[in-house]
């Protein structure tokens, strides 16, 4: 076996990053709880659907407990009642068992029910009808045994420092706007010093990543606020998820804007572009919306912006107006694009309405 078909059977069995060290404490305390409640309370089997129910429910977020909790207690209630079923009326032996299972499967298939609620139904009907179906005792205290280590697994994420993931995507949300004030950057330099095709075609390439970083920023965001349903931490996070929300709301439109551009420079580019008076002051401008952009992202997340250059602190930015010399009829349409979309750049930017 090769080094990249090692590396790809690797990948498949480990996580490229591990588990907080918190929740797997969570979840290991949880089984602990619910394996001594769940056997006190039912004394006379293990507790082991309890403490199963219990490792299960200890998820990244509470809002993803408590829908394990649902998942995990209905399946395990209609895996128990199908096998207490089958069981009365054809015993439990291996082919009843085989049949039960099969059975199962196909109705949380008919159900339209989730995976993890339609893979637990046939598990408990194999449990069950291995171990005790004819005693409805059995059953009973199998489902109250779930029950008790779900509610023990749900308690214990949202006790003990309920997880909020707010912290991936300002970071994601700050990185955007760096990468966009970046794009800014290029497209600054372009007009400033001839540019080969390569160079042209890697301005254009990079900005359209920025599109991959926006996706990845919004999926964060998503998590984010899930992980603050049913969160008693939800209230104190609230107002820092919205501004993010807003932050990146700008930034959409600022891709929008960094992209038109560097689609109309490299499309329309013409090294006599570079003498051009407009061209200079757009340049200049440019480099004043970067600079701006990443005051704004360093106000959000002050981590992510590092010796920010004093441009220029004391005088306002992106607000004198452009001082325009009529430019070569083969240039206007491309500075008169350039110049409307650093129009709405700044709009965005301070956040004023269009």
């Amino acid at each position: 076996m090769g080094v990249a078909q090692t590396a790809r059977f690797t990948s498949r069995i480990r996580a490229s990053t591990r588990v907080p060290l918190l929740q797997v404490g969570k979840s290991a305390l949880a089984t602990v709880l619910a394996w001594l409640i769940a056997g006190l309370i039912l004394p006379t089997q293990l507790p082991v659907f309890g403490a199963i129910a219990a490792l299960l429910v200890v998820q990244p977020s509470v809002n993803q407990s408590v829908g394990r909790a649902i998942e995990r207690s209905f399946g395990v209630i209609a895996g128990v009642v199908i096998a207490f079923g089958i069981g009365l009326l054809f015993g439990a032996n291996s082919i009843v068992v085989l049949v039960g299972v099969v059975l199962a499967i196909f109705i949380g298939w008919a159900l339209r029910l989730t995976p993890a609620s339609a893979s637990q139904i046939p598990i408990s009907v194999m449990l069950v009808l291995s171990i005790g179906a004819s005693n409805p005792e059995y059953s009973l205290a199998r489902i109250a045994e779930t029950l008790i280590g779900a509610a023990i697994g749900l308690v214990v994420n949202i006790a003990i420092v309920p997880p909020v993931h707010l912290e991936p995507a300002r970071e994601a949300v700050a990185s955007l706007g760096i990468e966009i004030a970046a794009s800014l950057d290029r497209l600054a330099t372009a007009l400033r010093h001839p540019q080969t095709i390569a160079e042209l075609n890697e301005m254009l390439i990079t900005a359209r990543l920025l599109r991959p970083m926006q996706t990845k920023a919004d999926e964060l965001l998503e998590a984010a606020d899930e992980s603050l349903t049913f969160n008693p931490r939800a209230q104190a996070n609230r107002a820092e998820l919205a501004n993010e929300r807003a932050l990146l709301a700008r930034m959409n439109a600022l891709i929008t804007r960094v992209l038109g551009m560097s689609r109309a420079v490299h499309d329309h580019y013409d090294p006599t572009l570079i003498g051009e008076p407009t061209v200079v002051e757009i340049a200049g401008e440019l480099d004043r919306a970067a600079h701006d952009l990443r005051l704004v992202v360093q106000e959000s997340s002050p981590d992510a912006v590092a010796d920010l250059p004093p441009l220029t602190q004391a005088v306002p930015l992106l607000t004198a107006p452009l001082q325009f010399v009529t430019p070569h009829p083969r240039h206007w349409v491309l500075i008169g694009s350039l110049t409307e979309d650093l129009r709405r750049v700044h709009e965005e930017i301070v956040g004023t309405e269009p």
